[in-house]
């Protein structure tokens, strides 16, 4: 059976082989004949063999390559004499199915004249199911959604502005030790060390030699040295370099010194080397 424009017609060897020519503009979108074989297990156009092949509808595998090749063989020649350019595109194919059927035709006489037959028509078959194979992967290519047309890509985020507000529990103490302390850390502070009277050993011991003279019994130190103490810094330094002359002079038997307890006032008085000094003189 041969379908044409959804028609179906018997057709046998005797037709002419210008019914293989179909013209199916709406189909190919080309004004070319389309190739239409009819064998066992299939008929319609050539590249609608893969095509019934991928919904199992025919192995591949199983249609008679023979008969394949005979068919094709007398499209060529109707090809030729309707259009022999179109003819000239299928040449290459026809010689090599041409070869292909008289190795299935002809014995194999020897090992030594190439592949058999069989061996070409399994070659045949394998390159058949690898393009069937490469259309299938070029179909499910085509047949994915494509960015922009079928599916969308996310748009661009919207900023969200962060707001933040901030809750303090304080009373007036909290408040204005806050405030303090930002004012305290803003603060500039400068020291000035103002330059301190010190007296030296040398002062204080020629302040003493000449007071020790008036004093001929206990005495505090610091009631002789009230008016060299103007101020609590010099306080200090008339103190101890006054502490540390005497006991010099004590140990020269100038003065003897006392203190009745600890941190009680130093009382001094003429020693008895000062005494026999001043009787001599």
């Amino acid at each position: 059976m041969n379908k044409v424009n959804g028609t179906e017609h018997a057709m046998t060897a005797t037709e002419p082989m210008d019914k293989l020519w179909q013209e199916n503009v709406s189909d190919r979108g080309l004004h070319e004949p389309a190739l239409v074989i009819d064998i066992a297990g299939f008929e319609g156009p050539l590249d609608l063999l893969l095509h019934l092949a991928r919904n199992q509808k025919v192995d591949l595998s199983r249609i008679s390559v023979l008969a394949l090749a005979e068919q094709y063989l007398i499209f060529v020649e109707t090809a030729r004499r309707v259009r022999i350019e179109l003819a000239a595109d299928y040449l290459v194919m026809a010689a090599w199915l041409a070869f292909l059927k008289s190795k299935l035709l002809i014995p194999q006489q020897s090992k030594d004249e190439g592949p058999s037959g069989e061996e070409m028509a399994e070659t045949l078959a394998f390159r058949l199911k690898r393009l069937e194979a490469m259309r299938e992967a070029a179909s499910q290519l085509t047949s994915r959604n494509r960015l922009g047309r079928d599916v969308f890509a996310r748009g661009a985020p919207e900023h969200i502005p962060d707001r933040r507000a901030s809750a303090y529990d304080a009373n007036l103490y909290d408040l204005l030790s806050a405030y303090a302390g930002l004012r305290q850390r803003q603060a500039v502070t400068q020291v000035t060390i103002e330059r301190r009277t010190v007296w030296s050993l040398v002062d204080a011991r020629t302040i003493l030699t000449r007071m020790i003279g008036d004093i001929s019994d206990w005495t505090a130190l610091e009631h002789y040295l009230l008016r060299y103490m103007t101020s609590p810094s010099e306080r200090v330094t008339a103190i101890a370099s006054a502490f540390a002359a005497s006991l010099e002079m004590v140990r020269e038997g100038q003065m003897e010194i006392r203190q009745d307890g600890a941190f009680q006032p130093l009382y001094v008085r003429r020693g008895p080397k000062r005494g026999s000094l001043q009787a001599a003189e």
